[in-house]
């Protein structure tokens, strides 16, 4: 089932019907952007964004835009590592300096928030091209809205920004144009996506493997050896260079300490490893999450092997934020797993055909892409693109108007410890650093009394904590619905 079978669409449309699409695609591009920037922005200007993680990528491209260092000051005394960290020693993503030129259009965060919109939304034509390709034109249509409306998307708007918003878009590249047979497309856009994060790597291995069972095996050996060899370069020389730690997000101590012993471990114990994968259940509900939207029929694809590192990174590890739905890192792998069950319902498709010749192809093909789709808008009300809907979450109640005014109270220029979720609307004319309970070390502080924010474990103690910070010689300079700006000359 997993040989390479030949597209039932191998006709280019005509002239006024690439138009058409053109013009149709378009449209859903700009629909889906404008969406996520709606989602993105309005929880920006609310004050639902976080310095951790949108201040600390607002500081690195803007020091790529002004052709410094991409120092993440929040992120490294975060860290203990000062003022001067660069970022890339925590995850190593110099695609990140792509975006620079936009922040000489308009320096702060907002930016970054559109430029995440803007590339989820611009997988689109690559998912549909392959698709049509695959299962014909509308079911391609189905296919991108089921994209455009996923969970993963949604959770990844909803948290930020993160490197994860060049992932779609690459790897759906990277798919579509290997199945048209432009392979040195394909292959820069693989070098592409290994600047996206240092554990790509390994996801490149996974590619490898499924051009591998396409029959072009050297090439499936070039990949995997150069997604092997990149992943342990930028481990064992690149980040230790910036001065970050390569073992800082190692997360696999119950399996062992290195990659190797890990292996080792899998091969002599595999149902220790097993159990380890699927439990606790929160793992499975993931993975449930995970393959439904495609109506499971992703797994009957050698596709799948391209997703398969990053799942069982994320279920192997011991960080629980790594397991659930919550975050972003669902969307490195949405296009994969919807280009997986476009190709595994194809395969399926073919084989019933051959027990049952009167079954419709092209019949079958859009039951399942409309089937798609309707899972996609069931599950909607489950995850953030729900709150778009409803009136209160675009209310602006009385402690995002003293939020407001309690950043209005800080002066540009100046270094900032700001508490959570204020971070991000002073990161364009501040540095900004995270409000903690260690020693003070800006001048200006932006505390919080009333909500509980990471990484405090209460209110209570955040209220002691500006207690103590006035008895070291602060003064209060806006107090209102919870909200106290402190500043010690």
């Amino acid at each position: 089932m997993w040989a390479r079978v030949r597209s039932p669409i191998t006709s280019s449309p005509r002239p006024a019907a690439r138009t058409r699409h053109a013009v149709a695609l378009t449209a859903v591009i700009l629909a889906a952007t404008g969406v996520y920037c709606l989602l993105g922005l309005v929880r920006f200007h609310l004050f639902r964004a976080t310095s951790m993680d949108l201040t600390l990528f607002d500081q690195t491209v803007r020091g790529f835009a002004s052709f410094s260092a991409p120092t993440s000051p929040v992120r490294g005394m975060n860290l203990g590592k000062g003022m001067d960290f660069i970022q890339l020693g925590e995850h190593f993503s110099p695609i990140l300096a792509v975006l620079a030129p936009l922040y000489w259009l308009h320096d702060g965060p907002e930016t970054l928030i559109v430029a995440q919109a803007a590339l989820f939304a611009l997988a689109i034509p690559s998912l549909w091209l392959f698709t049509r390709r695959v299962l014909g034109t509308a079911p391609a249509y189905l296919v991108v809205f089921a994209y455009a409306l996923s969970w993963p998307i949604a959770r990844a708007m909803n948290f930020d920004f993160h490197e994860v918003a060049f992932a779609p878009l690459l790897t759906a590249v990277m798919i579509e144009r290997f199945s048209a047979g432009r392979h040195a497309v394909a292959a820069v856009a693989a070098a592409a996506l290994l600047l996206v994060k240092e554990d790509m790597g390994f996801m490149l291995v996974g590619f490898g493997g499924y051009v591998l069972l396409q029959g072009r095996r050297q090439d499936g050996v070039t990949y995997m050896g150069c997604g092997l060899a990149y992943t342990g370069f930028v481990r064992a020389i690149f980040i230790p260079a910036v001065g970050g730690d390569p073992n800082m997000y190692w997360a696999y101590g119950q399996l062992g300490g290195t990659l190797s012993a890990v292996a080792l471990k899998a091969l002599t114990d595999p149902l220790d490893v097993l159990g380890t994968l699927l439990s606790p259940q929160i793992k499975v509900d993931t993975l449930a999450f995970l393959l439904w939207p495609t109506l499971l029929t992703c797994i009957f694809s050698p596709l799948m092997l391209m997703a398969l590192p990053q799942l069982l990174e994320r279920m192997l590890s011991d960080r629980q934020q790594w397991w659930v739905t919550d975050f972003h890192h669902s969307a490195f792998t949405v296009t994969i797993l919807l280009c997986a069950g476009v190709d595994g319902t194809a395969r399926l498709i073919r084989w019933a055909r051959r027990r049952h010749p009167a079954l419709g192809e092209r019949g079958a093909s859009l039951m399942w892409a409309a089937a798609v789709c309707v899972v996609a808008l069931t599950l909607v009300p489950r995850f953030p693109f729900d709150q778009l809907i409803r009136p209160d979450f675009y209310d602006r109640k009385p402690e995002v108007v003293a939020a407001e005014q309690a950043v209005a109270a800080v002066p540009s220029g100046v270094v900032v410890e700001a508490v959570n979720h204020v971070g991000p609307r002073l990161s364009a004319r501040t540095t900004v650093l995270l409000w903690e309970d260690k020693e003070p070390t800006a001048a200006w502080i932006v505390a919080d009394t009333a909500r509980v924010a990471y990484p405090w474990g209460s209110a209570d103690r955040q209220r002691q904590r500006v207690d103590e910070l006035k008895g070291l010689g602060y003064q209060v300079v806006f107090d209102s619905e919870g909200y106290v700006v402190l500043h010690r000359v």
